[in-house]
């Protein structure tokens, strides 16, 4: 007989987040830091955080807006990298079919990197969980990123110019993205659409506006699709 309830699921989705505090710190201080550089302020620096909540678009629409890039490439921009995102929520709607609206939209709202890459495997690895249990993990998943991913925004908006450039805390980024997507990488799909996204980001870094990196998300996206279909078709053979 299960002993887990939801409130144990709570602290355990709570626990499973805390290494995440390594990297959130940074990359929230980092974040903050970028985007007073680029001429916001600490409250539209904090608004963007809490309305985009979304690290990698955010530093993405900063970037191009640095850059002077047209507001229509910064805005597309920002879409495809969040594209990831509509991803994460048909991945994890199945689970949690059953969950009121309310909650369905708090999750909607809550799901980042973190929370999805160890909710999904969560539910993945224990299915017979209930939707209430299901919640309270995912609820737990974010006490550790949310919170701090404000706070430390506005630490890095306060601090601004005071973080030496020799500190090079933009390690954090591609820091933290290894660490979710590393573990997920199981299958040859999700293989090939790294090596392809890898490959074509490279190869387009000409691409003037960054967008060589829709042109490789949009190529990752085939390749992986592509190599699904191929295994299906020789598995019915």
């Amino acid at each position: 007989m299960s002993t887990t309830t939801s409130k144990s699921s709570f602290w355990q989705g709570l626990r499973d987040g805390l290494p995440f505090i390594l990297v959130i710190v940074p990359f929230s201080a980092l974040f903050g830091v970028v985007a007073t550089e680029a001429g916001l302020n600490v409250y539209e620096t904090l608004a963007f955080s809490v309305v985009v909540i979304a690290g990698a678009a955010q530093f993405t629409a900063v970037q191009l807006m640095m850059d002077n890039t047209p507001t229509i490439i910064v805005i597309l921009s920002a879409l495809a990298v969040n594209l990831r995102m509509a991803i994460y929520s048909a991945s994890l709607a199945p689970y949690l079919r059953d969950a009121k609206i309310w909650q369905r939209a708090l999750v909607a709202y809550g799901t980042v990197d973190q929370s999805y890459a160890l909710s999904a495997a969560k539910y993945e690895n224990e299915p017979d969980m209930t939707t209430a249990q299901r919640l309270a993990y995912f609820s737990g998943c974010l006490v550790p990123v949310l919170p701090l991913w404000y706070g430390f925004t506005v630490v890095g908006a306060l601090g601004g110019k005071a973080v030496p450039d020799s500190w090079a805390l933009d390690f954090a980024v591609p820091l933290c993205f290894l660490a979710m997507i590393g573990p997920m990488l199981r299958t040859l799909p999700h293989l090939t659409a790294a090596l392809v996204s890898i490959a074509a980001a490279l190869g387009f870094t000409w691409v003037p506006f960054n967008l060589g990196l829709l042109i490789a998300a949009f190529l990752a996206m085939v390749a992986a699709v592509q190599c699904e279909s191929f295994l299906e078709r020789r598995s019915k053979t």
